[in-house]
């Protein structure tokens, strides 16, 4: 039977996004406004890693311990792993179609450049279709690749194409998507250990195996909440790469105008919203209340939807533009 029939995965599916939600509203603002500035971004990412790991380690030995299924849980994790495998393997080739991509020897050069000021291997570059944006992706069968759309290169400066140039390699240097890809495995483990007890319950009549399996997908979505900061971490940190490949100002420019775009014209915002690659782009589905205009200082200003940041992989614009005003340099 598959899962997205099962009445009981989708009740599951259901309650995490009702929790989420719930701490989005509520926990969340209180917490981000007491740790806001406390922490540089590598000791912010570090703390967050190793909460992460060790939370979903503690986690899955009192699951399995109290449940008593020792070995189930090499059983889900290759089940996860694989799915996680497949998607990873084949999306490079799923993305080039999808987008119809295609080399750019100018775009290239540019690429080559940057690369070269970063002090890495310059990846493929690659002009895609769709509204403003740009992504890196790619794998060890594949390579690595840059895309930009189209209308991104119309929009942008030399050297603002060259800044969201270098935040695209930074994700290609700092591994980004291997790395969520491996953060992302574990409340996915955690989510499924629950269910999976939940369902054993039903059939062994044991009462304390249902409590203990929704106890583990409440667990994974709090898990999932900490992947979800550690994503939005790991984007700061490949907008300093872009603001030391082309300088922070220009990089403040690039995602002003991103920003003011979408602004502009919020229907495209649903181009994003439905993406399938979309936690890939170096502008995402946060909405924050700004003037429409390229005009850095007012987006700074402009408030944010605390729960609409909370659940994206991306931070918002104005938060962004105020941590690159942050840099020294």
């Amino acid at each position: 039977m598959l899962l997205i029939f099962d009445p009981i995965y989708i009740m599951l599916g259901v309650l995490g996004y009702l929790i989420m939600f719930l701490l989005a509203s509520t926990v969340a603002p209180k917490v981000a406004g007491r740790f806001s500035g406390r922490f540089s971004l590598y000791t912010s990412m570090a703390i967050l890693a190793v909460m992460i790991l060790g939370i979903s380690a503690l986690i899955i030995y009192l699951i399995l311990s109290l449940a008593g299924y020792y070995f189930s849980l090499v059983g889900i994790a290759i089940f996860v792993l694989i799915v996680n495998l497949l998607m990873y393997v084949a999306s490079p080739y799923i993305i080039n179609m999808s987008y119809s991509a295609k080399p750019s020897p100018e775009l290239q050069r540019v690429v080559d450049v940057v690369a070269n000021r970063l002090g890495v291997k310059p990846p493929k570059a690659v002009i895609v279709r769709g509204p403003p944006n740009a992504f890196a992706y790619g794998n060890f069968l594949t390579g690595k690749f840059v895309a930009v759309t189209d209308s991104m290169l119309k929009m942008l400066s030399k050297e603002e194409l060259e800044a969201v140039i270098g935040h695209e390699i930074g994700h290609h240097k700092h591994r980004d998507n291997a790395v969520m890809l491996l953060f992302g495995l574990l409340p996915s483990i955690i989510f499924y250990l629950g269910y999976m007890l939940i369902h054993s319950s039903l059939s062994e009549r044991r009462n304390q195996l249902a409590l203990l399996g929704f106890a583990a997908v409440v667990a994974s979505f709090l898990v999932q909440i900490l992947v979800l900061a550690f994503s939005r971490l790991r984007e700061y940190y490949a907008d300093f790469e872009g603001a030391l490949a082309a300088g922070k100002r220009s990089m403040q420019y690039a995602l002003a105008k991103i920003h003011a775009f979408y602004h502009r014209y919020p229907d495209y915002h649903e181009i994003i919203a439905t993406d399938k690659f979309r936690t890939l782009f170096i502008y995402a589905f946060v909405q924050a209340v700004a003037s429409p205009y390229v005009d850095i200082e007012s987006i700074k200003r402009a408030k944010v939807n605390p729960i609409e940041e909370f659940l994206s992989t991306h931070p918002p614009i104005p938060k962004r533009l105020r941590f690159l005003d942050s840099l020294p340099f």
